[in-house]
C-alpha cells in the first residue's frame, strides 16, 4: 500500500524537530499526532508558528512522547511504501524521530511522491510528455487550492494529487 506523509516542524533551520506527523493511506485513510518535543529540541520559530498554528504548550499538554511517536510512524512501513512532497525536508524530521527514539536515523526511508505520480501515470499507459502533462495539471489544481500548514491535510493534498493523476480525482 503506498502512504502520504508529512511533518510539521518547529523551523525550518538544521536544528529544527518535527511536531506534527500525518498521514494518508492509498485507501484515503489516515491519521496525524502531536510530538512532545524531547527535552534537548529547544529549537522554536514564532514565524512557524504563525503558519502551522500548533503552540510549543499544545505540544507540551498534547503531544504524545517521541518513542511512542515515532513507533507509530515506524509501522507505516510495515509491508507499505511511504512518500513525502519534500523527502529532504520530511526525511531530517524522520531522522530527527528515530535518532531522539534510539533508532538510526537511516532506518526507513522516505519516497519521493514525484516516483507515485510517475507510477501513476504509467498505470494508466500515459507515454512520456502527456504523463508530464497529466501530473503538472494535477499539481497545478492542488496549487491553487490554499495549503493547511497541518500534517495530515498537506498529506491528503498529496494523496489527492496522485488519484488525480491515477485518473481517479
Amino acid at each position: 500500500m503506498l502512504i502520504f506523509l508529512d511533518f510539521e516542524a518547529s523551523s525550518l533551520e538544521k536544528q529544527s524537530y518535527p511536531i506534527e506527523v500525518g498521514w494518508v493511506r492509498e485507501d484515503g485513510t489516515g491519521d496525524s499526532l502531536l510530538i512532545k518535543p524531547a527535552p534537548d529540541w529547544t529549537d522554536w520559530d514564532a514565524g512557524a508558528e504563525a503558519i502551522h498554528h500548533i503552540t510549543r504548550e499544545e505540544l507540551e499538554d498534547k503531544g504524545i512522547e517521541v518513542t511512542e511517536a515515532c513507533e507509530r510512524v515506524l509501522q507505516l512501513w510495515d509491508g507499505n511504501r511511504v512518500f513525502a512532497s519534500a523527502p529532504s525536508w520530511d526525511g531530517h524530521w524522520l531522522s530527527m524521530l528515530l535518532r531522539a527514539a534510539g533508532h538510526p536515523r537511516h532506518l526507513v526511508r522516505l519516497e519521493a511522491t514525484e516516483a507515485a505520480f510517475a507510477e501513476a501515470a504509467a498505470q494508466r499507459g500515459l507515454g512520456a510528455q502527456e504523463a508530464q502533462a497529466v501530473i503538472e495539471a494535477a499539481r497545478a489544481e492542488a496549487a491553487a487550492k490554499p495549503v493547511a500548514h497541518r500534517a495530515q491535510e498537506d498529506a491528503r493534498r498529496e494523496w489527492q494529487t496522485w488519484r488525480q493523476v491515477l485518473g481517479q480525482g
